[in-house]
């Protein structure tokens, strides 16, 4: 448990104008972070305990994955209906996240997050009684709206506390954490279905979200100072989402950031087709393949931080985008070759891993260039990523009337439009040569 009394030294801001913050949040000094006062232990709590606040987003969205077959079958509907029921958790996830960010930097971060949490508990249990795929998808809005406040404050949190290249150490760390959250979240849900219906899994996920609760209530201090949040120009939204969308560097890492997600919600939407109905793969087999293919999320997150403390996340940037479009390029081209579930496996866990090394180095140009606006920023990030990923990954089905079903090249082929278009944000609206290295 983490006291209340952290011994965190409180720094006014006072007001800024929007040109000066921005040029001068990479030149903060160590001593402006308060995290530095932390102690490695307590840095280490914050990272497992925020991890697990986050990574009830995730378990909100895989954790059922298995089950869409199960979905299927029940109410009678088609891949489509099943689908939107995924990309209404994201859309939720989009409007939860634009609310709680710049609420958490006007009152704070508790205050936003109990609420949150415990509507995710509530819709959660509407989901385990749902008697039609529409209540089922009423609910699954209401639960991504709910799970979202859990990572926006989790990253505002650490913003709070760390700037530089601790920054970029800190969300490493804390993406690995996160990171498990996919690769096991398919894998219980595969072991649930083994042992109970598919309404079981909610109730698992409903018992996750209390533990949440519970741990928001009695072990999370408040991070943004009352000094923070005083004056009206600073709690102003209008102004928060001023700040951060004067900022070029900030809305090209929005568009890559956002692109890179839609690429592998793609995948995550029609994996369970694909893999269970394409290849005739039982849940527990497509959790399992899941679960390998989600170790190079991890591996490429833990990679990216000490890279782009080395070289600029500008830098990994350019690599790692590049990287995904060679892989979701090969995804059909390796099908073809390999006739099983390999040849998609191996340029998938490619398209993972270039994933991990993006996501870090997008969060660390977003969020250490705008501390006083710590929440809006990351709600802003987290809002683009799963609101376009939730309008774009439906186009798998889509793709998929004119490959007679979902298939390799219908996944692949909204994976690598979405790499273009991160390219192209990168080159020609972040523009990473007029970018420096990341402050201490």
């Amino acid at each position: 448990m983490i006291p209340a009394a952290t011994g965190l030294i409180p720094i006014p801001t006072g007001v800024v104008p929007v040109s000066d913050r921005v040029r001068g949040a990479s030149q903060e000094t160590a001593s402006e972070h308060r995290g530095d006062q932390l102690s490695s232990g307590r840095r280490l709590a914050y990272v497992l305990l925020l991890g697990a606040l986050t990574a009830l987003g995730p378990f909100t969205v895989d954790l059922y994955l298995p089950a869409f077959p199960l979905l299927e079958d029940e109410f009678g509907v088609g891949e489509a209906a099943v689908q939107l029921t995924l990309t209404g958790t994201m859309i939720g996830f989009a409007v939860g996240q634009l609310i709680a960010g710049p609420l958490s930097d006007a009152v704070g971060r508790r205050w936003p997050l109990l609420i949150g949490t415990a509507l995710h508990v509530v819709s959660t249990t509407v989901a385990v009684f749902s008697p039609s795929i529409e209540m089922l998808g009423i609910a699954r809005v209401l639960m991504g709206v709910g799970a979202a406040a859990g990572g926006v404050v989790a990253m505002a949190t650490v913003r709070d506390l760390f700037g530089g290249r601790r920054l970029a150490i800190m969300l490493s760390r804390l993406a690995l954490v996160t990171g498990a959250a996919p690769v096991v979240a398919p894998l219980i849900g595969s072991a649930l279905l083994e042992v109970l219906p598919w309404r079981g899994i909610f109730v698992a996920l409903a018992g996750y979200g209390v533990a949440m609760l519970l741990f928001a209530i009695f072990s999370l201090p408040e991070t943004r100072p009352k000094e923070d949040r005083a004056t009206a120009e600073t709690t102003s939204i209008r102004h928060r989402y001023r700040v951060v969308f004067s900022d070029r560097v900030y809305v090209g890492v929005l568009l890559i950031g956002a692109m890179t997600f839609s690429g592998l919600f793609s995948y995550l939407s029609s994996s369970s087709f694909l893999f269970q109905t394409g290849y005739g793969l039982s849940a527990l087999q497509f959790g399992t393949i899941f679960a390998v293919n989600s170790v190079g999320l991890i591996i490429g997150n833990q990679i990216a931080a000490r890279l782009a403390v080395r070289f600029g996340p500008q830098w990994v940037l350019a690599y790692s985008t590049g990287a995904l479009l060679i892989a979701a390029c090969a995804i059909p081209v390796c099908a073809q070759l390999i006739p099983s579930a390999w040849g998609v496996i191996i340029p998938l866990f490619l398209f993972m891993t270039s994933c991990g090394f993006t996501f870090p180095c997008a969060q660390v140009l977003a969020l250490d260039r705008h501390p006083d606006a710590a929440g809006t920023a990351a709600s802003v990030l987290g809002a683009a990523n799963n609101g376009v990923a939730g309008l774009i990954s439906p186009l798998v089905g889509v793709v998929s009337v004119w490959t007679g079903g979902i298939s390799p090249l219908s996944m692949a082929s909204i994976m690598a439009a979405c790499a273009v278009v991160g390219i192209l944000a990168l080159w020609l609206i972040v523009r990473p040569r007029t970018l420096g290295g990341l402050s201490d």
